[in-house]
């Protein structure tokens, strides 16, 4: 039986795709917790039918408003203990979880006389980390920049990138791969080496590898979701 500390928030991550790349202890949580929060109750509530786990779940986005954080900080003010999980990998990456510990930390701050929840990982899967475990690129450091931004400052995005001193990650969905991939062609040296994830984990999973003008130069599908890692 998992010892569960009331009034704790676990940071819970889930598989990125493959169920069974979930970790023992994060099914103990969830199992364990009184309430899951989650970026898409449908998306979780798959994972939970799966592995047998009928715990309570509660809808927390990044279009939650202050009502919804209040809500949260209120079980955990009554000592309820928490899970957070998004809808693959882990929360916080590209996703609202550090806007939830910011918000709930600065409600603490500002209440001044209750005691702040503790926050515990429970590590797992992440895109980021699974795409450039296969890069072959040099990890000692690497930048993470999660997704372009769709109009401003766009083209100084991919400018910084073409200037780092790092191996760079981003994550990018299968409506702008196309052009993110051209923008990418248009600043980066014709012989940099990238290396373009798509689907990682999941059963149609594809690794593109090459300069950014041979990458560019192959049937990419535009289905499913990406993780773009560039050599420094």
């Amino acid at each position: 039986m998992l010892y569960m500390p009331s009034g704790n928030l676990f940071i819970v991550a889930t598989p990125i795709g493959h169920f069974d790349d979930i970790t023992i202890r994060a099914l103990e949580t969830l199992r364990a917790v009184d309430v899951i929060l989650c970026e898409d109750t449908r998306v979780t509530k798959n994972l939970l039918h799966h592995y047998h786990i009928k715990t309570p779940t509660l809808s927390y986005h990044q279009h939650s408003d202050q009502k919804k954080i209040a809500h949260i900080y209120t079980l955990l003010q009554e000592g309820k203990s928490l899970a957070l999980v998004t809808d693959a990998g882990t929360p916080g990456m590209s996703d609202p979880g550090n806007k939830l510990i910011h918000d709930l930390l600065k409600k603490v701050l500002f209440e001044q006389k209750v005691s702040a929840p503790n926050i515990i990982p429970i590590p797992g899967p992440s895109a980021a980390v699974a795409a450039i475990s296969i890069s072959g690129f040099p990890t000692d450091s690497f930048l993470f920049l999660g997704f372009p931004p769709h109009k401003k400052g766009r083209s100084r995005f991919f400018q910084d990138i073409a200037d780092s001193s790092y191996t760079v990650v981003l994550y990018e969905s299968c409506h702008r791969i196309k052009k993110t991939m051209q923008e990418l062609g248009a600043v980066l040296a014709k012989d940099k080496k990238i290396c373009v994830c798509r689907e990682l984990t999941k059963r149609f999973e594809q690794i593109y590898r090459g300069t950014i003008t041979e990458v560019n130069n192959q049937d990419i599908k535009e289905k499913g979701e990406f993780v773009i890692v560039i050599s420094k």
